[in-house]
């Protein structure tokens, strides 16, 4: 008999939408580190509307989305949503995420009851008037990052999604893999094939940044498969041996400089001297471990603040700085002289495109780009898992939690390098 509230992975009768469910929140008076701010509680099922898919949510991914979440900074998502109109009081997030297609809003397309499917965080309006006209999704008016910026992420135990959120689950790919990887994997797609006439380009040395997390770990694997040399910076040598590993020619370890950081006054000659010396070091040492005296014509950016002005400086003449978001601080200082000088490009790059989300996942299915899915959290896990994230003390790669699912479900034809 139908019930109102199922536990975790007791699975209802297709397509019956219980009223309620469990959920991984935050709320405004929990605020803070999200060790606290995380809590599970009960809260009723999204509301199918027009053009939106609820899914039966099987994994989530691990994000920093929901670091910013939680802290209620740089933005108080909860206070942003109800100024322009929404009722709830709490937050669900989760911008990585797979499941079951449970209902379907009138007008969806592409998408039925029963399909498996991967969720994509660009959450966008294709009748906006923008998109119409042709502006880039991503650009769109409409366009939020779902489980940051809109509501019921994967984080919940039903997620409400837009029919192009949805991508085909590939048969024989496990629940862990599906739900982990596309967030990252698209959006370094896009930073390094997205910005023409600056895309990876057989022998390009590209310099990337956290060559052992999320984004850095696709963006290896990705100048490796274009035939490009990555050279990666981490932070300790076990990360080191990852990025060689998964095609990095190089490493860079940060901890062996100490210039990071905004800029000096131009009127402090010491200390613009000494910063001037450790950018300099530091693009020597990109020489060395490149094995030629030549700058990265991309730089591979998300850290922003701290490291923003070094990435600026070594950029090659006619190079690219993409960045698609910033870790360290959005406050960022650069010397434009570097930009105009040198003719170099600062390019902001936010997520990905349809085609982007299908490339990536093509390229892990038919195992030529590895998901990089290293660890697996129970849901109760979420709140702690993000703390790690928040204190940097995270393991490699990428992390999934179960939502419903089981350790090692739908997996009957695992990829060798599926990571879990």
């Amino acid at each position: 008999m139908a019930a109102d509230l199922y536990d975790l992975g007791d699975m209802p009768p297709l397509g019956h939408v219980p009223a309620r469910m469990h959920a991984m929140t935050i709320r405004a008076e929990r605020y803070g580190p999200p060790r606290g701010a995380f809590a599970r509680e009960i809260v009723p099922v999204p509301r199918v509307e027009a053009g939106y898919v609820l899914v039966y949510t099987m994994t989530a991914g691990i994000n920093y989305n929901n670091v910013w979440a939680s802290l209620g900074s740089p933005a108080d998502v909860i206070a942003v949503r109800r100024r322009a109109g929404a009722t709830e009081d709490h937050h669900i997030g989760g911008s990585d995420g797979a499941g079951i297609v449970w209902a379907v809003g009138d007008g969806v397309r592409g998408v039925e009851v029963g399909d498996h499917v991967i969720l994509s965080p660009g959450d966008w309006d294709e009748r906006s008037e923008d998109i119409r006209l042709g502006r880039d999704p991503a650009a769109s008016r409409s366009m939020r990052a779902w489980g940051y910026e809109s509501n019921h992420g994967s984080f919940g135990q039903f997620c409400l999604v837009r029919d192009v959120q949805c991508h085909p689950r590939p048969e024989g790919m496990s629940w862990e893999v599906a739900g982990g990887f596309l967030a990252a994997a698209a959006t370094a797609h896009r930073q390094l094939f997205g910005w023409h006439p600056h895309v990876v380009r057989p022998g390009d040395p590209v310099l990337i940044w956290g060559g052992a997390g999320g984004l850095g770990s696709f963006a290896v694997q990705l100048v490796r498969n274009a035939g490009g040399r990555a050279v990666a910076v981490v932070s300790t040598e076990e990360k080191a041996r990852v990025c060689r590993e998964l095609g990095a020619v190089g490493v860079l370890l940060r901890t062996e400089f100490d210039h990071w950081g905004r800029m000096p006054e131009e009127g402090d000659a010491e200390a613009h001297a000494a910063w001037s010396a450790g950018v300099r070091a530091f693009g020597r040492r990109f020489w060395e471990v490149l094995g030629e005296r030549r700058g990265p014509r991309i730089v591979f950016e998300h850290s922003g603040a701290d490291t923003l002005p070094t990435s600026l400086y070594v950029c090659d003449n006619e190079g690219m700085v993409v960045t698609c978001g910033a870790t360290s601080g959005y406050r960022a200082d650069i010397d434009l002289r570097f930009l105009w000088m040198r003719l170099k490009r600062l390019q902001g790059s936010h997520f990905a495109t349809t085609a982007d989300c299908r490339a990536v996942v093509d390229l892990v299915d038919r195992g030529l780009l590895d998901p990089c899915v290293t660890s697996v959290v129970e849901f109760d896990e979420i709140g702690e898992a993000h703390q790690e994230v928040y204190e940097n003390v995270h393991p490699w790669g990428n992390r999934v939690a179960l939502v419903n699912a089981r350790r090692g479900e739908g997996a009957e034809r695992a990829r060798p390098r599926d990571g879990v």
